[in-house]
């Protein structure tokens, strides 16, 4: 069973071509960004019209969610009609309104008698201290905007969406902190089944690439170009202290065309999460959020094997980190990946 990559570290297998739609190459699913013009904030909405099977796994202490528990696998509804992914801290989790909205425009949604009930789970970030006001955060109207610009095509990465006011690097201090951002990726195998992933990175800890060891995004030291490393620091002992508290998330929807129950897909979501653990030192920390969220289109006809799409939802989540902050642009007194050598 061969298969198409597009992962950092790894190369397409002779004759096959590289992937570069991300979490769009799962047939059937949308993406759409929206960003706000009065300061660095935004949201991202996956959209999956006709009903994905969804888990959900949080591992971050500081989450901030909607519609998780429904996505327990003891609990009825099993199927999803969006993930939105917001800036704003909790005030953002009511673009999840304006996708809602959207959807109950075109009738899509959970047959409740005669209505129609979408399922719009939604996680966000902490990005209230980046660019200007607070008070200029995702409502629901940019849930809407961004449903309404929603393409199966190429997932914009970088400064977009939820990704525009996302930072890494911050246990230093904000003052030492860079920019983090979207980023997705995805794998296809020669059958046609697909895992791929769409990320935003706002970690309190540093990106590194698993290949390598080497830091892209980080905190910084006193000179602003050079990398304190923190893993270094922790295991010395010197970097101790109190941190900022709750203003940190990574954030994360991975997804196949495989069918799987809502068991799988929880279980999904739980190894996926080895790629932001590959990816972000320290992660699942006292003061992230951090999320995966998985969806299953079930599509495909090739018998599921749980093992092989949980390793590979592991895989893209890590590419889609390190492509994440590859593509973030620096805003002033946040330097981006490009930025610092």
């Amino acid at each position: 069973m061969a298969a198409c990559l597009m992962l950092a570290g790894l190369v397409p297998l002779e004759g096959q071509q590289p992937m570069d739609r991300g979490i769009t190459a799962v047939p059937g699913l949308r993406v759409g960004h929206h960003t706000l013009t009065g300061r660095p904030t935004g949201c991202t909405v996956v959209l999956s019209e006709a009903g994905a099977v969804a888990g959900v796994d949080v591992r971050g202490s500081a989450p901030g969610t909607r519609e998780t528990d429904l996505l327990s696998p003891v609990n009825s509804v099993s199927e999803v009609h969006a993930v939105v992914l917001s800036g704003g801290s909790a005030f953002g989790l009511s673009a999840a309104d304006g996708v809602m909205t959207y959807l109950s425009e075109r009738n899509v949604g959970y047959a409740v008698g005669p209505n129609r009930v979408p399922i719009v789970p939604a996680a966000i970030i902490f990005d209230l201290g980046v660019g200007g006001d607070p008070t200029i955060r995702p409502t629901s109207q940019c849930g809407y905007a961004a449903a309404v610009a929603a393409t199966d095509g190429p997932v914009a990465e970088g400064n977009i969406g939820v990704g525009a006011g996302a930072t890494v690097g911050k246990l230093a201090g904000w003052t030492r902190a860079m920019k983090g951002g979207v980023g997705s990726a995805s794998i296809v195998y020669d059958d046609g089944t697909v895992v791929a992933a769409l990320v935003v990175v706002n970690a309190v800890g540093d990106v590194v690439d698993p290949a390598t060891g080497r830091i892209l995004a980080g905190a910084r030291g006193e000179d602003g170009n050079t990398f304190l490393d923190v893993r270094r620091l922790i295991r010395s002992g010197t970097l101790r202290g109190a941190r900022n508290s709750g203003e940190n998330t990574s954030l994360a929807v991975v997804a196949t065309n495989a069918r799987l129950t809502k068991t799988q897909a929880t279980k999904l979501a739980q190894m996926a999460h080895d790629g932001f653990a590959r990816s972000i030192y320290p992660v699942h920390t006292p003061v992230d959020g951090d999320v995966v969220f998985a969806l299953a289109t079930g599509q495909s006809e090739v018998p599921a094997d749980l093992l092989v799409l949980g390793a590979l939802a592991a895989d893209v989540v890590a590419d889609a980190v390190l492509r994440a902050v590859r593509a973030a642009e620096g805003l002033p007194g946040l330097p981006a990946a490009r930025d610092v050598r």
